[in-house]
């Protein structure tokens, strides 16, 4: 399976999750590339929608691979495996670890602005992104939703690495992936179009 885009991506994970769409689910996507993929997810569902901001802590020679992730509400989660396996020094997390924690405030005042986070007590809550390799991020949305009170917390992805599904089992109360291939290189080689997303375009998927 090959996706052609993010929104394209959206209505097919939508089709898996069409049991939740008498819930009234508020549905967090992930910024940026999970944000157009939960637009269309709350589209078919009629739910609601905002976004849950965290951040990966990617090593620092190779970013894209998560040592642990950061969340608002300061819940932090480390990957020791990665850690361990790569010999990451403790400062060295540190100082990536303050660069992202500023870039995820950056993000919450720009995506939200004066506008308050759509209350999650006591709901449903859906938390989507476009794709999910180690689920260090994912984790770390999970742990946010449940400190602000969610009833129940659902992950959904059009992709992931069998690895990250068997973390998130562990953390959701419901995992839901359309394509877990036997080896993932990486999420993009899964879509088409896996352009780096614009802070406008994450700004238009919310209709901000």
């Amino acid at each position: 399976m090959l996706y052609a885009t993010r929104a394209e991506a959206g209505r097919e994970l939508a089709a898996s999750l069409t049991h939740l769409r008498d819930t009234q689910p508020l549905v967090l996507g992930l910024p940026r590339g999970g944000v157009p993929v939960a637009a269309e997810v709350a589209r078919a569902l009629g739910g609601d929608l905002d976004v849950i901001v965290v951040r990966k802590l990617g090593l620092p020679w190779q970013p894209e691979l998560a040592m642990g992730a950061i969340g608002e509400e300061h819940v932090r989660v480390l990957n020791a495996d990665v850690i361990a396996q790569s010999r990451v020094a403790e400062s060295a997390l540190a100082d990536v670890e303050v660069s992202e924690r500023r870039e995820l405030d950056r993000r919450v005042r720009l995506l939200r602005g004066d506008r308050p986070a759509v209350p999650v007590a006591g709901r449903l809550v859906v938390i989507v992104d476009d794709g999910m390799a180690t689920g260090a991020t994912a984790v770390v949305a999970c742990r946010v939703a449940r400190a602000r009170g969610a009833d129940r917390v659902v992950v959904a992805m059009p992709v992931s690495s069998d690895e990250a599904v068997t973390r998130l089992e562990d953390e959701a109360d419901e995992v839901v992936c359309p394509l877990v291939p036997r080896w993932l290189g990486g999420v993009g080689g899964a879509y088409r179009d896996f352009h780096q997303l614009t802070d406008a375009e994450v700004r238009s998927a919310l209709r901000l």
